[in-house]
């Protein structure tokens, strides 16, 4: 399968490193290892599989934080003599390529600089131990049912064979290899990576449509940031409105206060005199400041009342002892009670959402019909 990967940056292509590669094709030297008897097609369907291809990827994040490409390349030999472990020999592997020219797109964004997705691919013969028992009707009787040899049988669904476990679940046994590479990069001195999810259901992907279910899930992660962008845009139009109409009440307050000090008209006598219509404008604003004296009074009294139960609520928790914490649900309380709708949207969201990772190891098995 060609396709176009915009994330490949071709000018990097030659830091790529080749641990194990082919003279020829892999069919090619498919057909010189079945010649020369290094594996064996007994038994072999026509449809089946006879590459199978390992993809060993950890978090981008993880190889930015501890030195990128040079750390990369030491980690990745390490996963390779791994991966010449379970493939029964590094005469079965056909080639092993650390990729080093892949930008992740995401993390960069992210980060406002180029990030680059190291992984390893690796292709090989899935072959499994087959032993050969002579049969009944051979000429020396004493032969009869005895080990004649050990061949190396190609078969992919042998190589990684689905199982029950002790509660009667079906396995995948490349999850038993996550468990394997995890404890051998762990044992290799690597002790800071963490194993990728356990139980998890996903299928083991294609190149192609692992990289397709990526970019769906960075095009999910950026509507969701539209949307909070987008929440915000009308957070932000919402207090603009409130200040132009706060502004506009202000404008008509001086207007007031200009049209009131210009009533007054000096008589003669040194007195001032308005109009009967005038007067009956002045004193209803009196009036009303009068009134409104007592409403903000009332409110400062209330806003008195509260932050004396704040300070009385900061004394108890004080008091409990774990001070850092306790601020913190006393921050959540606030947070409801300025905006219960909102804090009950976040709580709902973050419920529903799986417990936050730094890092997770994963390893997917791919065709290489599918290749990258």
């Amino acid at each position: 399968m060609d396709y176009q990967n915009p994330d490949i940056i071709t000018e990097r292509s030659h830091l790529n490193v080749h641990y194990k590669t082919c003279a020829g094709t892999y069919q090619q030297e498919f057909d010189r290892m079945v010649t020369e008897s290094e594996i064996s097609l007994r038994g072999l369907q026509k449809d089946a599989k006879v590459f199978d291809e390992l993809v060993f990827d950890v978090n981008t994040d993880y190889f930015d934080r501890n030195g990128g490409y040079e750390y990369a390349k030491e980690f990745f030999a390490e996963a390779y003599r791994l991966a010449v472990k379970e493939s029964g020999g590094e005469q079965f592997v056909l080639s092993a390529i650390l990729h080093a020219d892949e930008r992740n797109r995401a993390l960069s964004d992210q980060l406002g600089r180029d990030v680059f997705h190291y992984h390893l691919h690796v292709v090989y013969v899935p072959v499994v131990d087959k032993e050969i028992y002579f049969k009944k009707s051979n000429k020396n009787p004493e032969l009869a049912g005895t080990l004649r040899e050990v061949v190396k049988q190609v078969s992919h669904s042998k190589k990684w064979p689905r199982f029950k476990d002790e509660q009667g679940h079906w396995v995948n046994s490349y999850s038993l290899l996550q468990d394997r590479f995890f404890e051998h990069m762990q044992n290799a001195g690597y002790t800071d990576i963490e194993r990728g999810e356990r139980g998890s259901t996903t299928k083991h992907l294609a190149v192609l449509e692992y990289k397709t279910q990526k970019e769906a899930e960075r095009a999910a992660a950026l509507a969701a940031e539209a949307a909070v962008l987008g929440k915000q845009a009308a957070q932000k139009k919402k207090l603009l409105d409130g200040l132009e109409k706060k502004t506009a009440t202000m404008k008509q307050a001086a207007a007031t206060f200009a049209e009131i000090d210009s009533m007054p008209k000096k008589t003669l006598g040194g007195k001032y005199q308005v109009e009967q219509s005038e007067w009956t404008n002045v004193s209803g604003l009196a009036k009303e400041g009068v009134k409104s004296r007592s409403a903000i009074k009332d409110l400062r009294d209330a806003n008195t009342a509260q932050a004396r139960e704040i300070d009385r609520l900061k004394s108890r928790l004080a008091e409990r002892g774990d001070n850092d914490r306790s601020l913190e649900f006393l921050d959540f309380y606030t947070a409801k009670q300025r905006a219960p709708q909102r804090m009950a949207e976040v709580t709902a969201d973050i419920l529903r959402q799986p417990p936050e990772q730094q890092r997770t190891t994963h390893i997917k098995e791919k065709q290489h019909n599918q290749s990258r």
